[in-house]
């Protein structure tokens, strides 16, 4: 069993495409981009925002700083509460917790925000800490943060896992050197997965705590 369970948020915890397209949309559009297509918009879920509106739409520089702000101008005010949670997950994270793991979320998202998520949909009570970035933070790096919540757990590598949906949590718990599973459920495919470097899925949140216990 492992005695420490990461969670990333967006795609592992909660269904947050809802409030993130819509911001994300509303930021592009404030630029004369008017973007239909939703598969291209769900690239915002998983990388750091600098990094997708420039990747993704050439907003660079001052412009990306002002496409995050608009981003977050309606995200922050009432957008973030458009993300439910999963079906399943709030069994999974209280069988974890009954059979004696610790859980934390780490995610991308700034830490102040991810808490304010966590709290909105009532998941806070499972949750030994939430670890994220800080605001001044540009691209960070999931190996950091996933490094951060170990060092607050002062627990062994070989006792931790990472869970979450998307290549950048793969790629974080391989540079840290612990565990991962990779979910199917989420906004990630499995080649994606695969090829970041997963070697356990869980098909449902149930499957999770499985795999875990």
């Amino acid at each position: 069993m492992y005695k420490l369970a990461l969670f990333d948020l967006d795609g592992t915890l909660t269904q947050s495409e809802f409030g993130i397209l819509a911001s994300a949309k509303y930021a592009l559009e404030k630029f004369g981009i008017y973007e239909a297509d939703q598969k291209k918009l769900k690239r915002f879920i998983g990388p750091p925002l600098y990094v997708s509106f420039s990747e993704f739409y050439g907003l660079n520089g001052a412009d990306g700083e002002e496409a995050v702000r608009l981003y977050r101008e309606v995200y922050e005010a009432e957008n973030f509460k458009n993300a439910p949670v999963y079906d399943g997950i709030p069994d999974a994270l209280a069988a974890l917790k009954d059979a004696g793991s610790r859980l934390m979320v780490v995610t991308s998202k700034p830490q102040d925000m991810a808490e304010r998520v966590v709290e909105h949909v009532g998941l806070k009570p499972f949750f030994d800490a939430i670890v994220g970035p800080g605001r001044e933070m540009h691209t960070p790096s999931k190996t950091v943060l996933i490094e951060r919540a170990l060092s607050l757990a002062a627990l062994d590598k070989k006792n931790a896992v990472m869970i979450g949906d998307r290549k950048f949590d793969i790629e974080g718990a391989e540079g840290a050197g612990i565990d991962s599973i990779g979910v199917l459920y989420g906004y990630g495919s499995k080649e994606e997965l695969e090829k970041a470097g997963a070697k356990l899925f869980a098909e449902t949140p149930a499957h999770i705590s499985k795999l875990i216990i």
